[in-house]
């Protein structure tokens, strides 16, 4: 494993995130409940990124 891998793999997480979101948003009806689990899940996965250096 390199230094690098779970940088990547937050990276990874955080887009994954982001697209789930956003089919979320554009939904006819989104749940609203889900959306914020969503949106809390993509800024703890921030964090850990900052804790990274990034």
């Amino acid at each position: 494993m390199t230094a690098d891998e779970p940088l990547d793999s937050l990276r990874s997480k955080h887009a994954s995130l982001e697209r789930e979101i956003d089919e979320e948003v554009h939904r006819p009806l989104p749940d609203e409940l889900h959306l914020a689990e969503l949106k809390r899940e993509k800024l703890r996965v921030k964090d850990q990124m900052a804790g990274h250096g990034v």
